[in-house]
């Protein structure tokens, strides 16, 4: 099974074109996949202080999450670039789903101090971003924050090894045919990763 979870509150923005073309290659694929919608789903995104220890009992639609994630043979995350980061309920989603015993464990006998190692046994994650920021400024100058975190914060540290990203710039200057050509890296870059045929990889523009 394959995961798809999409944050944008905007229902006609182009994360959602995004999202809806990995979902009918996957389809055409014939390779069974969940998505989430974190925003039309409402995904509650604060982390209760009753969930922070390792075997806390979980809310329904966490567990079902947790579930889903370490059952992933591949992620596929998207999301825009707002500040630097995901947005906010897709933080959210990493603070509650990526959980102590799902997706990482400590060693016996570390106390939380130390190198946490990866439980997840997805074979590939790829990310999808946008942004309105040109591909030149957010390398020279932002450095790119994204996939930092992505690639060594998240899946690095929960043992993903083969993560794939895309940020495709400028959205709100492109036309409808930069964004037909986009979607359609979107399905070649779904079927690559599907047939084990692409190298680990970021690219921005």
């Amino acid at each position: 099974m394959d995961l798809i979870v999409l944050a944008h509150p905007n229902a006609d923005s182009f994360n959602h074109a995004i999202a809806s073309r990995i979902s009918l290659t996957l389809d055409q694929l014939k390779r069974p996949f969940v998505t989430h919608d974190l925003y039309a789903d409402q995904f509650p995104p604060a982390l209760p202080a009753a969930e922070i220890e390792r075997g806390a009992e979980l809310p329904e639609v966490i567990q079902r999450h947790c579930e889903q994630l370490v059952a992933a043979e591949c992620i596929y995350i998207v999301h825009p670039n707002w500040w630097g980061m995901p947005p906010a309920v897709m933080k959210g989603w990493i603070d509650r789903v990526f959980r102590p015993g799902v997706a990482y464990r400590f060693s016996e006998g570390d106390s939380g101090e130390g190198v946490p190692c990866g439980l997840l046994h997805a074979r590939d994650a790829v990310i999808f971003n946008t942004s309105n920021t040109s591909a030149q400024r957010e390398q020279c100058i932002f450095g790119d924050p994204l996939d930092r975190i992505w690639r060594e914060c998240v899946f690095g540290l929960c043992g993903v090894e083969r993560v794939h990203r895309r940020m495709f710039e400028t959205v709100v200057t492109s036309t409808t045919n930069q964004r037909d050509c986009w979607l359609n890296e979107v399905e070649q870059l779904v079927c690559e990763v599907s047939a084990g045929t692409i190298e680990p990889r970021t690219v921005i523009g």
